[in-house]
């Protein structure tokens, strides 16, 4: 059964969270992307919580500027290493010590996932990312391959100034091809039900600016139409490295995310498993649910 609740952060931040699982089992956070929200991983939730799956106390917080969870209006308040104090925050209040078990996340999520394993990983004993690219990889990619850089060109339409105007427009026609249009084909697996819809429009009606600012902040996009090529920064080193458990799960038909920033990840990711998913899209998580369910089984199982 899924609780919900909204947790008050010392930091004055409020997280609306969706939980299940007993208080003071290991902790499974579960980091969602755009444009969604915590109620994708219901299902998970349900599944890690159960005792024949391990018990745990699983908790998917709704980020900062995402359905009800605070939404600050300053753009730089989305940088990243604030949504990973916010993570962190949250762990404090729901682990001894504040130790996340594992942390599972997708899309923008990964990306604040990455940043934890990286700057705190002693609080961090897995990390299981689906279809988010490491900072390493996406930076080579975005600055040496076409194909990642016209892939990618969609980021600086969400960074314009009138972006939330322009998905809310007629009941949010340009929202759904985020869905269907990721090679999907025009019925997205099936799981983009009327009532999955709603549950959308939902989150949506809540704001769109927050989690847009994601795109406005972020150093690492493509050039927008008729701009010279972006500087992008000199991240050092040791800011990319992850030192602890990590499992990428890629669905191979992202077309948003292409495969080539698999390639070098060990570099950074010394203890990594790979798995490529056929058949699915930058949505695997809604499209091949059990396939999830159990690779990130037999991870945590070691």
């Amino acid at each position: 059964m899924i609780e919900t609740f909204q947790r008050a952060l010392p930091h004055g931040i409020t997280l609306s969270c969706r939980a299940a699982g007993e208080p003071g089992r290991p902790l499974m956070l579960f980091l969602h992307g755009f444009p969604e929200a915590a109620f994708i991983w219901d299902d998970l939730l349900e599944y890690f919580a159960s005792p024949e799956h391990g018990g745990f106390r699983c908790v998917a917080p709704n980020l900062r500027g995402f359905e009800k969870s605070s939404a600050p209006a300053e753009v730089q308040a989305y940088r990243a290493h604030l949504l990973v104090q916010d993570v962190l925050a949250l762990a404090d209040t729901e682990a001894a010590g504040g130790h996340i078990d594992t942390l599972v996340a997708h899309d923008w999520g990964g990306a604040f996932g990455w940043g934890l394993a990286n700057a705190r990983p002693e609080r961090l004993g897995r990390l299981v990312i689906i279809n988010s690219p490491h900072p390493g990889t996406f930076l080579r990619e975005l600055r040496d391959n076409p194909a990642q850089q016209e892939a990618s060109a969609y980021m600086t339409f969400l960074a314009r100034p009138d972006a939330e105007h322009l998905l809310a427009e007629d009941d949010y026609r340009r929202m759904w091809p985020f869905f269907l249009g990721m090679g999907a084909g025009a019925d997205g697996h099936g799981w983009l039900t009327e009532d999955v819809k709603a549950r959308y429009r939902q989150v949506w009606d809540a704001g769109l600016t927050g989690a847009l600012n994601l795109y406005r902040v972020t150093p690492l996009k493509p050039a927008a139409p008729g701009e010279p090529a972006p500087t992008y920064p000199d991240i050092p080193r040791e800011r990319l490295t992850v030192d602890v458990p990590t499992l990428v799960l890629w669905a191979m038909d992202d077309v948003a995310l292409l495969p080539g920033l698999l390639d070098g990840l060990q570099d950074y990711v010394p203890d990594l498993q790979i798995e490529k998913l056929a058949g699915a899209t930058h949505w695997v998580v809604h499209e091949q649910p059990a396939a999830v369910a159990l690779r990130i089984g037999q991870f945590v199982r070691g």
